[in-house]
């Protein structure tokens, strides 16, 4: 392996300014006891009103005895802990380590060395509050007001408003079930008007697995392409990635289960739990245009607040320095506790609390496509088959209503706003598609998003047969 490209002229006009926060330069010595330090206003841990934090896991397998969950006492201090690398409370709940625990940021490391082949020697690990978190920062990092970013033409809808909060430029980049079209991206590249459509983008923004809204996931064969492409327009990837884990089995297959000959090496054992994954754009990113995001909220929890960046060194320490001036370093309690559990489960550990995510999501999500096939008139509405995430879209053929051209007035946007009121008025909340459209003018799809995350069985259920329903109802078949 070999050093990324340097890619500085891409920051922004405020990060270029920023400078590290010399009393941070302190940290240092901290825990020095050669050190009588007098140098940062830290409030003395044995004020914390806090001993311990203790936690115990779920079970790992179908096996609900104690033996296969994991419990742990976290005291304030070194002396006090179960395992050496745990973080003490104490050290957690202080100011500093803004790049993140190094106990938990070693495991992380280490993790994701085992998922992903990172191609170049000098790159970095930083946590942060969440995917949301990040991104926002990441346009603090890289965009300057004005700019343009490119996302997918439907997209999370948080990462549009923090774009747009920022005064930057939002374009749409064409997609299908299988994620960004490369040749219609590169066409889009090749003929950018910059009168038209604003500044030449800089920054090119992904969700690859389970797309939200769309479900859609990337296929692996398009990402080279896509890294060509950012090398030769100059752009950087930012892969926003909360559901790789995701990843579910092939619909209507049963359950992957633990073989009684798992390897005590991780990356065997990664391949004998959850078998080829898709790859992260790290695997062909040899310059150090990508950006990584990940996070816990979709395998631990959402109210941790905790994720973290992967990319080049010298970039993650532009957003250190920001972090120093905004969110400081990501909650100490959930590092805490999150670190706790995955040292004791170890990496295989983790493997099969990932293993057991997979095999939920997987049941939820064919009892929801199968509702579809069964309630859903093939005719007039179409169902994408999401192979990641918690998204499945509705989409319906607008131009089939009886009254599409009278009471609508061939307007799809009409016609969506009156079948979310219909879907509501029946007890049934569905998104409309057009809450996460990059392009406000793009009106040519009728398309609603669903998930088959926190919903029973039984109500998923009544919900797609509500649905097909008021669809027969309305287009009157």
């Amino acid at each position: 392996m070999t050093g990324c490209k340097d890619l500085s002229h891409l920051l922004s006009d405020e990060a270029k300014i920023r400078k590290p926060s010399p009393i941070k330069t302190t940290m240092k010595y901290f825990s020095d006891p050669d050190i009588i330090f007098l140098g940062a206003g830290m409030p003395p841990g044995d004020m914390f009103p806090f001993q311990s934090v203790s936690f115990e896991s779920v079970s790992l397998d179908d096996d609900t005895s104690s033996s296969s969950t994991v419990k742990g006492c976290i005291g304030t201090n070194k002396d006090d802990l179960e395992l050496q690398d745990d973080i003490p409370l104490g050290r957690a709940l202080q100011y500093g380590n803004s790049r993140g625990q190094p106990e938990l940021v070693s495991f992380l490391k280490e993790h994701s060395t085992i998922f992903h082949n990172i191609r170049y020697d000098d790159w970095d690990l930083i946590t942060t509050a969440g995917s949301t978190q990040a991104w926002d920062a990441c346009l603090r990092l890289f965009c300057n007001k004005g700019d343009t970013v490119l996302l997918e033409e439907y997209t999370y809808s948080s990462s549009v408003e923090a774009a747009t909060a920022q005064g930057l430029n939002c374009v749409a980049m064409k997609t299908d079930n299988h994620g960004i079209v490369p040749e219609e991206l590169e066409k889009l590249l090749q003929n950018w008007n910059s009168h038209s459509q604003g500044p030449f983008p800089k920054l090119l923004y992904t969700i690859p697995n389970g797309q939200n809204p769309t479900g859609s996931t990337l296929k692996d064969e398009r990402k080279p392409a896509i890294i060509k492409l950012a090398s030769k327009f100059d752009l950087l990837i930012i892969e926003d990635d909360p559901y790789y884990f995701l990843q579910m089995n092939e619909f209507g297959q049963p359950q992957s289960t633990i073989p009684d000959d798992l390897s005590s090496d991780p990356k065997e054992a990664k391949t004998q739990l959850l078998g080829q994954l898709s790859k992260s754009l790290l695997e062909w990113d040899y310059e150090g245009r990508v950006i990584r995001m990940d996070s816990v909220s979709k395998t631990f929890a959402p109210g941790c607040r905790l994720g973290w960046v992967i990319g080049p060194k010298y970039l993650l320490d532009n957003l250190w320095n920001y972090h120093e001036v905004s969110m400081q370093s990501t909650c100490g309690f959930a590092q805490t506790v999150i670190n706790g559990m995955l040292q004791r489960w170890g990496q295989i550990g983790y493997m099969k609390w990932l293993l057991k995510l997979r095999n939920s999501y997987s049941i939820k999500r064919d009892h929801s496509l199968n509702q579809c096939f069964k309630y859903l008139p093939k005719d007039i509405c179409s169902v994408n088959l999401p192979t990641s995430g918690m998204f499945f879209m509705v989409f319906i053929d607008a131009k089939k209503h009886p009254q599409f051209e009278s009471k609508f007035q061939s307007n799809t946007d009409l016609m969506e706003q009156y079948l979310y009121e219909k879907f509501v008025n029946r007890g049934l909340l569905l998104a409309c598609s057009s809450w996460f459209r990059v392009d406000p003018q793009k009106k040519d799809t009728l398309a609603f998003r669903g998930s088959y995350a926190s919903v029973s069985a039984g109500k998923m259920e009544k919900g797609i047969r509500t649905l097909g329903d008021v669809i027969r109802e309305e287009f009157q078949v």
